[in-house]
């Protein structure tokens, strides 16, 4: 990652305040997964076209994450299942500034996804003291949700210069599960998400349709939960767990099988 960080040093550097000017009034949102090499060669392409976030002199911010679902794992399971009205609820620690939200995110039928969040403290992960936020935006109570599954992972944020594209990614990623106590690492992959405004012209995008990178679906809570969970429902999620496989191990011919990824925590 050496080379990601001096690559990161040649981008003109953004504020968290400069942040705030992003405006994205008719935004889509793309994901796209790939390697280690793959985003090396997009930053050095991105350089001139771009800035990078700063906050306290760090362009690669760690970021922890703490899913909460109810003891079934409902979320998940409507997830798992397709459905497209569906709801998460996590606590997200942004570490290099201390940092925290409780954060409920909605998707409706139509794919558009809506988040709202309030103040946390820290990363504990008691949700008693979000007992009324909850209730006011989640169709969950409170008492029904637990800790299912722990995130961590490093995120560069890059905007372009005319401030209306963003473009998040993410590194290093591990997962822990709370009730099975399994881990899982997925040091070689790169999660990233363009945000931008659809009716404008996206250097991002032409520079992953040139590197052959296409955009595809990527939950991290889904994943994780499938990754270190050997009783986890995931039919729909198969054709995810192939992809890793075949970015992560292209030796093997059929990709990685899902006790494989299990098993190299």
């Amino acid at each position: 990652m050496n080379r990601i960080g001096s690559i990161l040093q040649g981008f003109a550097p953004i504020s968290l305040e400069e942040m705030g000017r992003v405006r994205l009034m008719n935004r889509t949102d793309t994901k796209y997964v790939t390697t280690v090499p793959r985003l090396v060669r997009l930053l050095e392409m991105a350089v001139g076209e771009y800035r990078v976030q700063e906050i306290g002199g760090l362009r690669d911010m760690p970021y922890y994450t703490c899913y909460f679902d109810t003891p079934d794992r409902d979320m998940f399971i409507q997830h798992e299942r397709g459905r497209k009205a569906r709801q998460k609820i996590r606590l997200r620690v942004y570490e290099s500034s201390g940092t925290a939200f409780l954060e409920i995110k909605d998707k409706d039928n139509r794919g558009r996804t809506d988040k709202k969040r309030v103040p946390a403290s820290g990363a504990g992960e008691d949700i008693v003291p979000y007992s009324d936020f909850i209730r006011a935006h989640s169709r969950y109570l409170p008492d029904s949700l637990v800790p299912q599954v722990r995130n961590r992972f490093y995120r560069i944020t890059l905007v372009n210069r005319l401030l209306i594209e963003r473009l998040t990614i993410d590194t290093g990623l591990r997962f822990h599960n709370v009730p099975t106590g399994t881990g899982c690492s997925l040091e070689g992959l790169v999660i990233i998400e363009l945000k931008r405004d659809g009716n404008t012209r996206s250097p991002a995008g032409e520079m992953l349709r040139g590197l052959h990178i296409p955009s595809a679906g990527f939950s991290k809570y889904c994943m994780g939960m499938a990754l270190t969970d050997r009783q986890a429902r995931q039919n729909r999620l198969k054709p995810r767990l192939r992809m890793l496989g075949r970015l992560l191990c292209p030796e093997q011919p059929y990709g990685l099988s899902f006790t494989t990824v299990y098993n190299n925590k």
